[in-house]
């Protein structure tokens, strides 16, 4: 018997086949094992983020050691700097890791001679969500660069990819609530320059960040989302339980084991 009221999917199927393998895609190459032994959901909340700041300088330097910490890359050579001294073009530095990918115990064994380079837009201080997730995005495509593994889409998907990686990093709420910004009001209400440049639409991102809680096994992925994201996320959680239950992919299925362990 069809129903006259059936709701909806949040994504196509084709669209959600595509999401979920560029999550397999992250974590078969960025360090599953860190993920589910360290990775946190990091939200947009003082426990998460508890430094007290008294200039533009100071909070993009508490965004950055946060962030990068929930990345796991306190170990890699990187630096933030200002952005009246950042360079429009950086050569990424060579190096090398030893003990793992991420982590406080992976060791830099080929130090270059210059940190990558990380910036900041100033126009985002106001918005900091958009700041965290800019950051997040910035140290996933250094991870991508490191590890140099395309994913699925090749290098025309990379932008996708940084948002994907960043999700699976923890930092999904932040991109979710960051993935579509309002242009109405008044015209002193909208900084154009302060919205984060988003790859994955709301769908897209919601979809992403209720699969890496669900691994993860936490209950309260969608607690800090902006309202009208809260009933997307509970569309998401539905269909991927009926992904999961169908699904004969051995990767997907393994790392669901692993969640269970």
């Amino acid at each position: 018997m069809l129903s006259i009221f059936k709701s909806k999917l949040l994504l196509e199927s084709e669209e959600s086949q595509s999401l979920v393998e560029l999550f397999l895609w992250a974590a078969e190459h960025f360090d599953s094992e860190y993920f589910f032994k360290n990775t946190q959901i990091v939200q947009p909340t003082e426990q998460y983020f508890p430094d007290r700041v008294t200039s533009v300088e100071e909070m993009a330097q508490s965004v950055f050691q946060r962030v990068r910490s929930y990345a796991g890359l306190t170990q890699w050579p990187i630096a933030l700097t200002s952005p009246q001294m950042m360079s429009m073009q950086q050569t990424f530095p060579h190096f090398s890791l030893s003990d793992g990918l991420r982590g406080e115990d992976v060791v830099l064994t080929n130090k270059p001679s210059l940190p990558v380079h990380v910036s900041y837009n100033p126009n985002q201080i106001n918005q900091p969500q958009d700041l965290v997730a800019s950051m997040a995005g910035s140290m996933a495509l250094m991870l991508i660069h490191h590890v140099g593994k395309l994913p699925p889409g090749g290098q025309q998907n990379l932008p996708v990819a940084a948002d994907v990686l960043a999700i699976f990093m923890g930092f999904g709420t932040m991109i979710c609530n960051t993935a579509y910004h309002f242009r109405g009001g008044c015209g002193s209400c909208y900084n154009p320059y302060a919205n984060r440049q988003a790859a994955l639409n709301e769908q897209e991102s919601i979809f992403l960040h209720a699969l890496v809680c669900h691994f993860k096994g936490d209950e309260q992925g969608g607690k800090h989302l902006k309202p009208h994201l809260k009933g997307m996320y509970k569309k998401a959680q539905k269909q991927l339980k009926k992904i999961l239950q169908t699904s004969a992919d051995p990767m997907l299925l393994a790392l669901e084991d692993r969640s269970r362990a």
